[in-house]
């Protein structure tokens, strides 16, 4: 089911009120692909009751909460109800006609965004991390030091507040927007949930400042976003790889100027070589000569849905194809690495990896710690 068409209709023909409603939860639902997660039905019902005019976006909010108290039975890679809530307090929030260009602004839509699911809501990070991306091939950014975030977030603020936007061009507007947003993600101030606050608090400033923030790029490439981000922010000079604000400044024209970029996933990846004849497809007269040929979706591991489903005849879930993907372009992963990427347990992976070795998907060659995986060509005893 594709949950963005949901609103589609409201969008293209409905009253002011309900298009701009159906742009807000297009757009929080979205952006909850940046760490791969799914909304409920239940929510998109709600969601459209709302739309509807028939429930407030506080009765929204409590009618998941109720939802989620009558449920049972969890389980360790469901981050549905995650999902559900912070796309609801989303909508809220870019409902509101308020905002306040401030350090204290960011880190309360953080507190907003995650009371109740992270202990650490609304509460700068006090501890040093790193996060394994697909895009880098596990490789990490390298994040503000824990000790120096307020002192970088004050500073950042206070440039930015300073800067004049009078008299740019088009291009400089980007290029200046993109810069800041890029060096307000890399201090990573929080310890999870750092690139969806980092979207909200852009949709408000650009937003405050005037622009007419296009809905599309956040509401269907918010992965690209986030791997545009860490492309800015990484450097590897022995492997040849250098910080780039290309993809970032693609997102950002489409963003704010309705331009017709074609954002690709897979053209961020360190490895990715562009078509020889084609080169690379920036432009959406060129989007029909591969769009079917794109390896990375907006499920954020480049998982073709029926591929893996298609081969076996078994039904996956959405986080077991992930897996699969994971192991078919990197067969010594290992479950820690699975984990991270997936921002599941390690528990949930070795499960899952029992699941698939019962079902003859997969077999191990070699010993735990120097072997690998392999998909097993014929496998799979089917439903």
């Amino acid at each position: 089911m594709n949950m963005m068409s949901d609103f589609d209709e409201y969008i293209r023909q409905g009253e002011p009120d309900k298009k701009e409603k159906g742009v807000i939860w297009q757009t929080a639902i979205g952006l909850q692909q940046v760490d791969g997660l799914k909304p409920s039905a239940y929510l998109i019902k709600t969601a459209i009751q709302n739309i509807e005019g028939d429930i407030t976006l506080e009765e929204v909010k409590k009618r998941i909460d109720a939802y989620y108290k009558k449920q049972v039975k969890r389980d360790d890679d469901n981050r549905t109800e995650e999902a559900d809530k912070v796309s609801a307090r989303i909508a809220e929030i870019l409902s509101e006609k308020t905002f306040t260009f401030s350090p204290l602004e960011y880190i309360n839509i953080h507190r907003r965004l995650f009371i109740g699911i992270f202990k650490f809501a609304g509460k700068i990070r006090d501890y040093n991390i790193t996060k394994a991306e697909w895009v880098l091939d596990g490789e990490t950014v390298f994040y503000s030091s824990a000790p120096l975030i307020n002192e970088t977030l004050a500073y950042d603020f206070r440039e930015e507040k300073n800067f004049k936007y009078k008299g740019l061009t088009k291009q400089e507007q980007i290029e200046h927007v993109a810069k800041f947003i890029s060096g307000l993600w890399q201090i990573h101030a929080f310890g999870e949930g750092n690139t969806r606050t980092t979207a909200v608090f852009t949709i408000k400033y650009l937003r405050s400042f005037g622009y007419k923030v296009e809905n599309m790029p956040f509401a269907q490439h918010s992965w690209y976003f986030r791997n545009a981000l860490v492309r800015a922010n990484y450097n590897n000079y022995e492997k040849n790889v250098y910080a780039t604000m290309k993809y970032l400044n693609r997102f950002f024209e489409n963003l704010l100027f309705g331009g017709n970029n074609i954002l690709k996933n897979r053209e961020l990846h360190i490895h990715f070589i562009a078509p020889e004849n084609t080169g690379v497809i920036n432009s959406v007269k060129d989007m029909s000569l591969e769009k079917q040929n794109d390896p990375v979706n907006q499920n954020k591991f480049g998982v073709n849905d029926d591929r893996f489903r298609t081969k076996f005849s078994v039904k996956f879930s959405v986080n077991q194809e992930k897996m699969l993907s994971l192991i078919e372009n990197k067969p010594t992963i290992t479950a820690n690495e699975m984990a991270k990427l997936l921002g599941i347990s390690e528990r949930a992976v070795h499960k899952n990896l029992a699941k698939f070795k019962e079902l003859n998907v997969i077999t191990r060659i070699g010993s735990d710690k120097t072997g690998h995986w392999e998909i097993v060509k014929n496998g799979g005893y089917g439903e």
